[in-house]
């Protein structure tokens, strides 16, 4: 027989409106509640986590002199925190209050059967009253603070949320992969709905990036290892070889009409040729040469002597500003917070071979139109087709090109794609007057401010027609591109000519992230999409306290909301820097020093590498400020020697006896 209880513990149900009242009887479960052992308090309320019904809560532990309170509302997730400050601003230690979650595990579940979710609503109050009663009193764990940011990602969006950061007065530190910053953002001609000029509003914004005294940028690099844990990381930088010197090199060309070298351009999206080495882009930040070893014949030709091998570039600059026996570099930063902003891909055409992806020359994605439009890109701001130069006069743009397929390809949408698609054709209509610009949707997903508005002027003034159907084949015929789709709304099949296709391919994460993702012990989603701790509560938080999320790495979005999201993130680092100290959850692990083996089983299991090997005592050790109480620890321990703080095995067993000893009552 349990030994009676001798805390005074007090019990608040919420009603949470109808979710939880509508299904479970409160009034019978706060009757019974108040039955149980050590209970000298139970009551309900319509709004427990208002300000009137978290006053009942203070007000009542001071009254009582409560040592234990359970909240029986939602999801921990949703309002633990809330109550727990609750309860300690009146002198309750907040570590001896539960939640007991009678909405998503029993309300929710139990609609249709209130006896039955009254029951269980009691159980699961007396389950959790039995984990409170063996509660420690904790303390807060504290954690020194290093107030420099790490970006990885030199896009829009790490672009926008270093700039807040460095404006704030905090060093940052941005890792880009490509020889310069600006992302796919550099590629884009004019935004929606207002047609602004992309390259002016972004090169500003470059600009003001490398010259503010709270930024180092880092291009042609990536992060090769990260250590510690939020408030102190250690970042390892590894920089590739640039092989041309910024402080001798003129400009002047001679390299790039040199080089033997020629392969499609990738950021005019193969519109035009370049050598192994060549200009990026046409911005200022770009006017120096880039060498890319991986194209280079002098790093393929092993069988070759020194003097054998390819050295065109470097015979014919004057000033010796190239040397192809550069090295990588490695560079340490240490930081306090990781901004992740990786950005995307585009899906590749070539996987819609239906279309004609990478084998018709006059298919090509929408960044590539973008390029044509872009007064500074490959046809000088024409719209031509790709395969003779011709001005297009009739432009079929496929919406959803590998997007909401999830048999063959992307389940999800892509977002962007109804509104750049209703800019890129009002864009043609204005060039080539007399052309017809057809749109073939599956819906049009026109969402935010003036996005409707913007959609119909196109449709009513421009003359877009818009074609409600999925394409189901582009090839070419005499000459011509042939597009056979279907009209849903009439039930026709149609077989069209045209003379240019666009496609508005899914947006996919970019190249290597699940790799970089496991470095940062960051969770990714099923499509490889960086994951937020909560979509409303956590949205910019990932999984690993101290890192954080922005831009299309976490989902496809415009430019717009991925700018927001980047503020948002650069303000959730700046609270967490207003601190002197970070003060962290002790509910965690730790080890029983007398059960231990020192076998290891628990450092290799452990995904955020928060245990280490005591090898003097051959004991495993635990670092408090980077263990987040997953669990994983003890469920891999063959000993039982790991526990969770106030989450130890008696209790879970108290709390499985609570519910197997009347599981009758619940079934």
């Amino acid at each position: 027989m349990d030994k009676k209880c001798d805390k005074k513990l007090g019990v608040f149900v919420c009603w949470c409106g109808s979710n939880i009242a509508g299904s479970v009887d409160v009034d019978k479960a706060v009757e019974e509640a108040g039955k149980l052992d050590g209970v000298v308090h139970a009551e309900n309320y319509m709004y427990m986590c208002s300000d009137p019904g978290q006053q009942k809560v203070k007000d009542t532990i001071v009254e009582k002199g409560l040592d234990g309170v359970v909240v029986a509302c939602c999801s921990p997730r949703m309002h633990e925190n809330t109550f727990r400050k609750a309860a300690g601003s009146v002198g309750l230690n907040s570590y001896l209050l539960e939640i007991a979650n009678i909405r998503e595990h029993c309300s929710w579940v139990h609609q249709n059967n209130k006896p039955v979710a009254t029951a269980k609503a009691v159980n699961i109050i007396k389950a959790t009253l039995d984990k409170v009663k063996e509660n420690l009193p904790l303390e807060t764990l504290t954690i020194e603070l290093t107030k420099r940011v790490c970006v990885v990602g030199g896009g829009i969006a790490g672009i926008m949320s270093a700039l807040d950061l460095a404006d704030a007065g905090y060093e940052v530190v941005i890792v880009e992969k490509e020889p310069v910053i600006g992302g796919h953002t550099a590629q884009v001609s004019s935004s929606f709905p207002y047609f602004q000029n992309i390259s002016k509003l972004l090169g500003e914004k470059v600009k003001a990036v490398l010259e503010h005294p709270n930024i180092k940028v880092y291009v042609n690099s990536e992060v090769e290892v990260l250590d510690g844990y939020v408030g102190n990381f250690n970042v390892t930088i590894k920089t590739r070889p640039a092989f041309v010197d910024s402080a001798k090199c003129t400009s002047c060309g001679e390299c790039l009409a040199a080089c033997p070298v020629s392969l499609p351009d990738e950021f005019n999206r193969g519109l035009s040729r370049r050598g192994a080495i060549f200009i990026y882009n046409a911005s200022a930040e770009a006017r120096i040469p880039v060498l890319r070893q991986e194209d280079c014949r002098h790093f393929a030709d092993f069988e070759q002597s020194q003097e054998e091998k390819c050295r065109a570039c470097v015979q014919s600059c004057s000033e010796n500003a190239i040397d192809l026996g550069a090295l990588p570099g490695r560079s340490e930063e240490f930081v306090g917070a990781i901004v992740m902003a990786t950005g995307y891909d585009l899906y590749s055409p070539a996987n819609l071979p239906e279309y004609g992806g990478g084998t018709i020359p006059d298919v090509v994605d929408a960044l590539a139109f973008e390029r044509m439009l872009d007064p500074n890109g490959p046809t000088g701001g024409k719209v031509l087709c790709h395969s003779d130069g011709r001005i297009p006069k009739s432009v079929m743009f496929i919406q959803c090109a590998g997007s909401r397929d999830p048999e063959r390809h992307k389940a999800y949408c892509s977002r962007a794609c109804c509104m750049y698609t209703a800019k890129q054709a009002r864009l043609y209509k204005r060039q080539v007057e007399d052309g017809t610009a057809f749109i073939s949707y599956m819906d049009i997903r026109s969402d935010s401010r003036d996005f409707e508005e913007f959609v119909q002027v196109g449709m009513e003034q421009e003359n877009l027609v818009y074609i409600r159907g999925r394409v189901a084949k582009v090839f070419e015929e005499n000459g011509r591109l042939k597009v056979f789709t279907a009209d849903t709304l009439t039930g026709r099949q149609i077989t069209m000519d045209a003379d240019l296709v666009v496609l508005a391919m899914a947006m996919e994460p970019k190249a290597g992230v699940r790799e970089l993702a496991k470095k940062m012990n960051v969770t990714i989603d099923g499509d490889a999409f960086l994951s937020e701790t909560h979509i409303k509560l956590y949205p910019v938080e990932s999984s690993t306290k101290g890192v954080y999320l922005a831009g299309c790495g976490q989902a496809p979005k415009d430019i717009t909301d991925t700018v927001s999201q980047a503020l948002a993130t650069a303000g959730k680092i700046q609270t967490m820097f207003s601190n002197e100290t970070l003060i962290a959850d002790p509910l965690i692990a730790e080890v029983k020093d007398d059960v231990c083996s020192g076998c290891g089983v628990c450092i290799e299991i452990c995904p955020y590498g928060a245990r280490v090997m005591n090898d003097f005592v051959r004991i495993s050790e635990v670092n408090q400020a980077v263990c987040q109480g997953c669990g994983a620890c003890i469920a891999a321990c063959p000993n039982k020697a790991c526990e969770l703080i106030n989450s130890t095995s008696r209790q879970f067993l108290r709390v499985i006896g609570d519910f197997t000893s009347k599981v009758k009552a619940v079934v």
